[in-house]
């Protein structure tokens, strides 16, 4: 019982002296590694605010859809909101919506769809209180799909709306006064 109870205590003496060997050690370490949790990744250090890497990494630009559908999601209406707040604090930004498909049917149909799309995102973001005279819209249908697939979850990518932020109005936008 005695060789028994000293291997016990023998135990509990090692354990203790490890864990505090072990933890004088992490103790050390930290104070040698600087803490780079919440340092800036590397390529994104400067990024300015109001320019369109701002708007692309911080709020997002792209909306998706459900099969078939023009209607917004309630997790899409939190990107919108996002584009919204930010567009109405940057305002010399243009905005081009554009939507795009790739659901069973026509190419007219898709076209139609993904014009649908574009019209839905805007109308959100005019009801933010985007001004619409910055905005304008065009379907492409399945003229530039993301990715080229059969998988349903690969062609749910293709089903979007892209805002993207322009310094000018291009040959799409209707004609400004």
């Amino acid at each position: 019982m005695t060789t028994r109870l000293r291997r016990v205590n023998s135990g509990i003496l090692l354990a203790a002296v490890c864990s505090f060997g072990l933890a004088g050690c992490n103790t050390a370490s930290n104070l040698a590694t600087p803490n780079v949790t919440n340092a800036p990744a590397a390529g994104f250090a400067s990024i300015e605010p109001g320019s369109e890497e701002e708007f692309i990494i911080n709020v997002g630009r792209r909306i998706y859809f459900d099969k078939g559908s023009a209607t917004i999601s309630s997790e899409a209406k939190m990107t919108i909101d996002n584009q919204a707040v930010w567009l109405k604090q940057n305002k010399k930004w243009l905005v081009k919506v554009q939507g795009h498909a790739d659901d069973p049917g026509s190419e007219a149909a898709q076209k139609t769809l993904s014009a649908k799309r574009a019209a839905a995102v805007q109308s959100a973001l005019v009801q933010r209180g985007v001004d619409p005279k910055r905005m304008w819209t065009k379907g492409y249908g399945v003229e530039r799909p993301v990715t080229d697939c059969d998988e349903v979850t690969c062609q749910s990518q293709n089903r979007r709306v892209v805002v993207n932020l322009r310094d000018e109005f291009d040959a799409s936008a209707p004609q400004r006064n």
